[in-house]
C-alpha cells in the first residue's frame, strides 16, 4: 500500500537521460537516423510522441513509402533509396508483400529496439527547450502522459525529425513558412496567391467487405452535401486507404496550430464520402461494404521549413546541379498541390518530373543559426517548391540517414555540424554514408581499409550478354516499347530482334541515349531505322551505325505499330531492363511532360517498366555480345546499376558460380560485407500494393564462404537483403576467400554488387 498525506504541491516522476545525440521524431527520417548513428556507435535517444514509429507510414496514418522510384512512374531507373531505409523496405518486402500497416509498425520497432545504443521513448512530446547560449541547445524536456513520467534530455547534439520542427521552433532556428517568391530564388514554379502556399493535411479509410448487407448511418458531424467537394465523382467503392491522397485540407490555415480544427473538417469529409457511396444508391456494389478503419491524426504535408547554410531549390532538381556536399538524393516530381485541398476546383496536385535524380547537400541538414542542431525530414533547409519533391518520405529517411551518419562523426571528432561541411571533412562523411549502402549519385566508395581492393579477383565464369532468348511472349506494339541495354565507349554492336506483322507494314526503330550518362531519360536520338514488314514473322536486323563516346545505357525503341507484335524474352539479368512509352496517371505521366508555358522545367518522354510479373526484356541477339559484367565490379565503389550495371553476373550455364579474391600473403579478416541485387528499380510501396513474391528474383537467397583450404567459414540459406553483413567470432587467417553463389531467389542468374572485406 502507498500513502501519502496532503501537500501543496508535488513534482512528476523525472527521469534524465544523456546521450550523444537526441532524435526528437519517430517518423521514419528520425528512425533512419537513430539507426544509423547507433550502428555508428554513439549513443542515441529517439522520442518519439506517438505509440508506434513510422509518421506519416504508420498504422495511424497509413501512407505508402515513396521517393525517387516514384511508383515505377517516372525516368529514375534503380533509384530506390539504399541504406537503412533500404533495409527496412526490403524487409516489409519479405514478411509483409501484403501491405498491413500494422506489421510494418513491428518491422519498425524491431529495427529500433534491436540497437543496444538506442533508448526508445515513445508517446512522449517535447515541450520545452534549454539553451546554454544564444546558439546552443543544451537539454530537451518531455513528458509522457502514459506514464506520468518528465524526462530531461541531454546531448551535445540534437536532431530535429519532429515534421513541425518543435525544438527548432523554441530554439530560436531561423524558419520558413510559406512559398518564396519567383523572384527570391529565380523558380519559375513558384505558385500563385490564387494558388495557395500550403500543402494540407489527409485523412484515409479503409474499407472491408463482409459478405452480406451493411447499413450505414452516419454521424452528425459528417458533411451532409458531397456535392460541396468539385471531385466528388471520382469517389468509388474500389479505392481506399491513400489511394484518396486528394482528400486534403488545411493549406490556407496554420497547418502547425490549427491541426485539430484540419482534423475534424478532414472527418466531416471522410464520414460524408461514406455517407455518400452507402446510402446514394450510384453504388450497389458497396451494399455489403463497412467502414473498417478510419486515421484519428491526419497525415501532414507542409509547415515549417528550416534554414540550413543552404537552401535546395527548384533548379537543384531540374537542373540536377553538382554540389561537392552530396550525401543523399532525391527524385520524386515536384509535388505541390492547391492550398483549398479537396475543396478546390483544380486538380488535387500539380507534379512536374526532373529528367534524373538529384543531390541533397549537406548544407541542408543543420540549422544555420543554431550551431549544435540537425534538420530532418520535410523541415530541411528547401524552398516551398523544392520541398514540393523532397519532403517525400523515401527522400526523407534518407536524409535522415545522412544526419545520423554526421551526428557520429561530429561526436567521433568532437566538433559541431557546420565544420562537417568543410572540403577536407565533407568527404569522411560521404564515403562512410557509401559504406552503409547510401547512393549519392556521381560519387564512388574509396575504401582504403578494404583488403578486396588488393586482392586479385577470379570468377568461375562471366556473364556476356549475347542473347535475350525468344523464350517469352508475344506482346502487340500497341505502346511503344525499348530495351535498355549498358554499351561501353565504342560502335553498337550488331542487334537482332523477332517481330511478327499482321499486315504489310513500317516499323521504325530509334537507337537513343540520354543527355547525362547517369541518367535514364532517352532524350537523345542517335539513329531512327526504317524496316518494311511484310505480314508474318521476321528477323529484325538492327545494324547501327552509331559510336558511343561514354559508357552509358542506350534505348533499342520499337515505336508504336499495333500491327507488329514484338517477341519478348523471360531472362532477366541484373542491369538489364524493358521500358514503355506509358501513362502513370497517379504520378502525372501522361507519356510525356510538356509544360504548357515557362515554368522552369523541361518537355521529354517519359520511359518505364512494366511491374512483375510482367516485365519481360524485349528478345534480341547481340553480335560480339555485351561483356559489362565481370568481377571487377564489386570493387568499383558503386552498389546499383547507373551508367553502367555495376554488377558481377554470372553465366546463365554455371552450375556453381563462383567468385574467389586471392592475395599473395594470408590475411586477417574478421568481417565481409557482401551486397546484392534486390533491384533497386522496385519501388516497395509499404501499404496497400500487393507485391508477386516475397524478395527479389536478382537476390541470391544461399551462398557459401570458404577459405583457401576451401574448407567452409560461412553458410547463408535464406537471404533476401541487400546489404549482409558477416563478422567472425575469431578473425579468420586465410590467403583467399571464395563466394560459392548457389541459388537466387528467382529465375536471373547470379549476381553480387560488392564485396568488401576489413581485418578488424
Amino acid at each position: 500500500m502507498l500513502k501519502s498525506d496532503a501537500t501543496g504541491k508535488r513534482t512528476l516522476k523525472t527521469i534524465r537521460y544523456e546521450a550523444d545525440l537526441i532524435v526528437v521524431g519517430g517518423g521514419l527520417s528520425g528512425t533512419c537516423c537513430a539507426i544509423t548513428a547507433a550502428r555508428a556507435g554513439i549513443r542515441v535517444a529517439l522520442v518519439q510522441d506517438r505509440p508506434v514509429l513510422g509518421g506519416n507510414s504508420s498504422s495511424e496514418v497509413r501512407l505508402w513509402v515513396l521517393g525517387a522510384t516514384s511508383h515505377m512512374g517516372n525516368n529514375n531507373r534503380w533509384a530506390r533509396e539504399g541504406g537503412v531505409i533500404d533495409e527496412i523496405l526490403v524487409e516489409n518486402w519479405y514478411r509483409n508483400p501484403e501491405g498491413n500497416p500494422l506489421l510494418f509498425d513491428t518491422i519498425l520497432l524491431e529495427k529500433v529496439v534491436s540497437e543496444p545504443n538506442i533508448t526508445l521513448l515513445l508517446n512522449t512530446a517535447v515541450y520545452d527547450v534549454e539553451k546554454s547560449n544564444a546558439d546552443t541547445i543544451s537539454s530537451l524536456k518531455a513528458f509522457c502522459s502514459q506514464n506520468s513520467t518528465a524526462y530531461e534530455l541531454t546531448a551535445p547534439l540534437f536532431c530535429d525529425a519532429s515534421g513541425d520542427g518543435v525544438v527548432g521552433f523554441q530554439a530560436g532556428a531561423a524558419f520558413r513558412m510559406g512559398a518564396e517568391s519567383q523572384e527570391e530564388f529565380g523558380e519559375k514554379f513558384a505558385p500563385s496567391a490564387e494558388y495557395g502556399e500550403l500543402l494540407g493535411h489527409s485523412l484515409y479509410f479503409y474499407t472491408k467487405d463482409t459478405g452480406r448487407p451493411v447499413r450505414f448511418v452516419p454521424p452528425s458531424y459528417a458533411l451532409d452535401d458531397i456535392t460541396t467537394i468539385p471531385r466528388y465523382r471520382r469517389f468509388n467503392a474500389q479505392e481506399y486507404g491513400c489511394q484518396l491522397w486528394w482528400i486534403e485540407y488545411g493549406g490556407r490555415l496554420d497547418t502547425v496550430h490549427d491541426t485539430e480544427t484540419i482534423k475534424w473538417e478532414l472527418w466531416k469529409v471522410v464520414y460524408g464520402v461514406w455517407n455518400h457511396i452507402k446510402n446514394s444508391g450510384q453504388f450497389p456494389e458497396a451494399e455489403t461494404m463497412t467502414l473498417e478503419w478510419v486515421g484519428t491524426i491526419p497525415g501532414k504535408r507542409e509547415s515549417r521549413r528550416f534554414e540550413g547554410d543552404y537552401m535546395l531549390r527548384q533548379q537543384d532538381i531540374v537542373e540536377q546541379r553538382i554540389h561537392q556536399d552530396a550525401v543523399a538524393f532525391g527524385g520524386w516530381s515536384i509535388d505541390l498541390h492547391p492550398a483549398d485541398g479537396v475543396f478546390s476546383e483544380k486538380p488535387g496536385c500539380n507534379q512536374w518530373h526532373g529528367k534524373g535524380l538529384y543531390q541533397i547537400p549537406y548544407r541542408c541538414l543543420y540549422s544555420r543559426n543554431i550551431s549544435n542542431l540537425f534538420l530532418a525530414g520535410r523541415i530541411i533547409s528547401a524552398t516551398h517548391v523544392a520541398f514540393g519533391s523532397a519532403r517525400v518520405m523515401g527522400t526523407s529517411a534518407h536524409v535522415g540517414q545522412a544526419v545520423g551518419m554526421a551526428a557520429a562523426l561530429c561526436t567521433r571528432e568532437n566538433t559541431l555540424p557546420r565544420r562537417l561541411s568543410e572540403p577536407q571533412k565533407i568527404g569522411l562523411l560521404q564515403q562512410e554514408l557509401l559504406k552503409t549502402g547510401q547512393h549519392i549519385p556521381g560519387l564512388r566508395l574509396h575504401d582504403e581499409r578494404d583488403l578486396i581492393q588488393q586482392a586479385t579477383l577470379t570468377a568461375s565464369s562471366e556473364f556476356v550478354l549475347t542473347e535475350l532468348p525468344g523464350d517469352g511472349p508475344l506482346i502487340s506494339l500497341a505502346q511503344s516499347a525499348a530495351q535498355m541495354l549498358p554499351l561501353p565507349t565504342g560502335p553498337v554492336p550488331r542487334l537482332t530482334a523477332w517481330a511478327t506483322a499482321d499486315q504489310d507494314t513500317t516499323l521504325t526503330v530509334e537507337l537513343r541515349r540520354s543527355t547525362k550518362a547517369d541518367n535514364h531519360t532517352p532524350d537523345v536520338t542517335l539513329q531512327t531505322l526504317t524496316i518494311p514488314l511484310r505480314k508474318g514473322k521476321h528477323e529484325v536486323d538492327l545494324d547501327f551505325s552509331v559510336r558511343i563516346d561514354e559508357p552509358c545505357y542506350v534505348f533499342v525503341m520499337f515505336m508504336k505499330n499495333e500491327h507488329v507484335k514484338l517477341q519478348y524474352s523471360n531472362l532477366r539479368v541484373t542491369g538489364v531492363l524493358s521500358v514503355f512509352n506509358k501513362i502513370n496517371a497517379a504520378v502525372s505521366n501522361y507519356g510525356k511532360q510538356e509544360p504548357t508555358e515557362d515554368i522552369g522545367v523541361d518537355t521529354f518522354e517519359f520511359w518505364c517498366p512494366e511491374r512483375r510479373p510482367k516485365g519481360q526484356n524485349v528478345a534480341l541477339k547481340c553480335s560480339g555480345g555485351i561483356g559489362l559484367f565481370g568481377a571487377e565490379n564489386i570493387r568499383n565503389g558503386i552498389q546499383r546499376p547507373t551508367s553502367q550495371p555495376n554488377a558481377y553476373v554470372a553465366e546463365l550455364t554455371d552450375p556453381n558460380p563462383t567468385l574467389t579474391a586471392s592475395w599473395p600473403t594470408k590475411q586477417r579478416i574478421s568481417r565481409v560485407e557482401l551486397f546484392f541485387d534486390t533491384d533497386y528499380d522496385h519501388p516497395l510501396e509499404s501499404v496497400i500494393m500487393i507485391h508477386p513474391e516475397t524478395a527479389s528474383p536478382f537476390c541470391v537467397r544461399e551462398y557459401i564462404l570458404c577459405n583457401d583450404r576451401q574448407k567452409r567459414i560461412y553458410h547463408e540459406t535464406n537471404n533476401h537483403q541487400s546489404r549482409n553483413i558477416i563478422r567472425f567470432a575469431e578473425p579468420i587467417e586465410t590467403s583467399s576467400l571464395t563466394i560459392h553463389l548457389k541459388e537466387t531467389n528467382g529465375g536471373a542468374p547470379a549476381s553480387l554488387m560488392e564485396v568488401r572485406c576489413y581485418a578488424d
